[in-house]
């Protein structure tokens, strides 16, 4: 028993040193992450194309930074080196390799337009293939790799007026809504010369003249904000289609005021399309998406599966064109959405589920046979096999990795993934997700050099019966008996869901081990990665039940012991900021406290965000209905402001319409009426991504500004 001991001590002190030996993980190390996406797989597996996203110095600015996303290739030897295939200014991405594994087709974009260019792989430069005056992306290639369909979006009043795409000049068969027009006549654009003394046809010709010239905004929609603006306009998606040859011209397939998207071929004369469920109404009220079929002259589009007040979506014909898989379920609710094929001849009778409890993504296919996907789960992302022939479906890989794009061509899975030791690389394995060979090491060399932290799962039970999961990272050099400041960090969505196979943390997580925080982060009630119950579980209650999850997920981890218990702290972004804001209304046990992007009164936040419909889909209904207004008030930190007492930093995007620039604005003016210790910092320009795909410099400004004002009270 000592031998085994002195060896456990001995292994621990070797780790100890390699790791000291190491530098610590750096807040511009997010800037070194490249992360691979996009995977397409060659039909005869020999070679893996892909997207790879990077971050470069603006050679304009100092301390600015730009993204830039190019289309690389590299071999399945497992020795090849990779290979960039595009070099351009302009962002190369969406790649779709042809049947015949000859060509690629790309989106880049052209005089502020996204086109389609065509690149041969035996070599030459990528090629223009469209010049549509909408722009082009979501490529897919016909079967007999002749033609490729693709989406284009269309502002309506141009729909309208555009008698090319629209010949009749027809009008949407819904209301428009605005106020005494018992049509949408006013789309088309008018005969009368403007004038703002003139008649009232002349008037309106002014007026909409000043709409034009962004001098007015007229808003009659009810979904008018978008990520970081309002809109008062609409656009709508539709299918085209064009040969596989520079200088061919495109063929419309949709029509009418109802958008369409995710074309796929059913053979070489059909395409299967995704629309909205009922063209008579509004597109802000219609939620729910069908299935359409259109043939490739443009004639003959006709509903497949079509259902009121419910989603079919996501489809993906198999290569011999026998099978559709698609996702189903109610549109409107806090719901998983169910993965299912059937035959591409049948109807919604022949619908046959996957019985797999969790989100599902990347659907493809392996021939006519077998169905993969990539699921969502406990904290990573696994691989999903369904074989047709037995109807069973098994799970591949761990969850304590995430799986991203997913490519398959025979015997050979492609695919990229994140490890809590690496945040991207490309790997290969067989079609059992066995005998994995990472292909590239984009990230693998620099990371090398940096000492990390290992997650550690637990889990318990909670007061509901159901199990959640947390994760406890300890500082990097930790020194058994030392204490340490602990920061528990809380995730959004509410259904999102974090572990070591999410990798928008990845950095972050490592960051503030390495300033010498330890970690702790759970899925409380309602993430999703853990099933229908558990995602239905935070309904009627955002507040108390996930905090009690959250809290005893800290409280697990200082029983351990190495932890400061005078030096915890919060941390979390959009549902994150409103839990922690809730938490501080009720618990004061932190030094200090951090909100980002987040809802403090759900009452407003139904009017001031775009995401507002959760506030229906979690307490259903609506804040001027008695009993819905008394919940949200419940629910809503704001209700409970007077007792923060926590110095508390408070983030938001100026332009971040998802959550509501005015939430925090409220929260902080009213923690400044109180004169409690608050600082708000707004970031000019940033939308609701700051923290994942925003300026890079505000992303940094952002954490290093945490960690500064955490600093203050250690």
């Amino acid at each position: 028993m000592r031998l085994i001991i002195f060896l456990a001590l001995w292994m621990a002190a070797v780790t100890s040193v390699a790791q000291t030996n190491r530098s610590s993980v750096k807040l511009t190390d997010m800037l070194k992450i490249r992360q691979p996406g996009g995977v397409q797989l060659s039909p005869d597996g020999s070679t893996v194309y892909f997207t790879l996203t990077g971050i470069e110095p603006d050679g304009e600015k100092k301390w600015e930074y730009q993204y830039n996303t190019q289309i690389w290739s590299v071999r399945t030897d497992g020795v090849s080196q990779p290979r960039q295939l595009t070099t351009s200014r302009e962002n190369s991405s969406q790649p779709s390799l042809s049947p015949d594994g000859q060509q690629l087709v790309f989106v880049r974009s052209i005089d502020g337009r996204q086109q389609l260019f065509l690149l041969s792989l035996q070599g030459g430069e990528a090629v223009q293939l469209t010049r549509f005056r909408y722009g082009a992306g979501s490529p897919r290639w016909s079967p007999d790799g002749k033609r490729i369909a693709f989406t284009s979006s269309i502002p309506w009043k141009e729909f309208a007026n555009d008698t090319t795409l629209n010949p009749g000049r027809n009008l949407p068969k819904w209301s428009t809504e605005k106020p005494g027009f018992r049509n949408a006549a006013y789309l088309v654009e008018p005969a009368a010369k403007a004038d703002p003394d003139g008649s009232v046809e002349e008037a309106r010709a002014w007026l909409r003249q000043n709409e034009t010239d962004k001098k007015a905004k007229v808003i009659t929609r009810l979904q008018f904000q978008e990520e970081a603006s309002t809109n008062g306009e609409l656009s709508f998606s539709h299918v085209f289609v064009i040969n596989a040859t520079p200088g061919s011209v495109s063929k419309q397939l949709t029509q009418g005021y109802n958008s369409f998207g995710n074309p796929q071929f059913v053979n070489n004369e059909q395409l299967l399309v995704e629309g909205e469920a009922d063209e008579t109404v509004h597109p802000d009220r219609n939620l729910s998406r069908g299935l359409y079929k259109v043939n490739v002259d443009g004639s003959g589009l006709s509903s497949f599966l079509v259902r009121d007040d419910y989603n079919y979506s996501g489809a993906v014909v198999s290569p011999g064109g026998k099978w559709i898989a698609l996702q189903h379920g109610p549109s409107g609710a806090v719901s998983i959405p169910t993965l299912a094929i059937m035959p591409v001849g049948g109807s919604a009778k022949d619908i046959l589920d996957i019985p797999i409890d969790r989100s599902k993504g990347s659907v493809t296919w392996k021939g006519d046979d077998v169905l993969y996907a990539v699921a969502q789960s406990n904290g990573g992302a696994i691989i999903l096999q369904y074989e047709l022939k037995t109807k069973k479906a098994r799970t591949l890989g761990s969850s304590d990795e995430g799986v991203g794009s997913l490519a398959v061509a025979g015997n050979r899975l492609a695919y990229s993934k994140t490890k809590y030791s690496n945040p991207f690389e490309l790997y290969l394995a067989d079609a059992n997700a066995k005998n994995e060979v990472a292909l590239t090491k984009f990230n693998s060399e620099w990371i090398s050099n940096r000492a990390l932290s290992t997650p550690e799962k637990h889990s318990f039970v909670n007061e509901k019966g159901l199990t959640v999961e947390y994760w406890v990272m300890k500082p990097a050099g930790f020194v058994e008996g030392r204490k340490y400041p602990l920061l528990l960090q809380i995730h959004g969505g509410p259904a999102a869901m974090w572990g070591p196979g999410e990798s928008s943390m990845w950095h972050e997580f490592q960051y503030w081990c390495a300033k010498g925080y330890g970690v702790v982060y759970s899925n409380p009630r309602g993430s999703g990665g853990y099933g229908a119950e558990f995602l239905k579980a935070n309904v009627k209650d955002w507040g108390n039940g996930p905090m009690s999850d959250v809290l005893t997920s800290l409280d697990k981890t200082i029983a351990e012991g190495w932890a400061d218990t005078s030096h915890l702290f919060v941390t979390g972004g959009s549902y994150a900021g409103y839990l922690v804001g809730y938490i501080l209304g009720h618990d004061k046990r932190f030094a200090a406290a951090c909100s980002q992007r987040g809802v403090y009164d759900l009452r407003t936040f139904f009017g001031e965000g775009n995401a507002w419909r959760l506030v229906p889909n979690y307490f259903g209904g609506y804040p001027w209905e008695s009993n819905v207004l008394q919940t949200l008030e419940h629910e809503s930190p704001i209700s409970y402001v007077s007792n923060i007492t926590t110095p508390y930093i408070i983030f938001h995007g100026e332009n971040d319409l998802r959550t509501g620039v005015i939430q925090s604005e409220q929260f902080y003016k009213s923690l400044k009426v109180l004169d409690r210790p608050v600082e708000y910092v707004r970031h000019p320009g940033a939308t609701h991504e700051i923290t994942r795909t925003g300026n890079n410099r505000q992303r940094m400004d952002q954490m290093l500004r945490t960690w500064e004002f955490f600093e203050r009270f250690r």
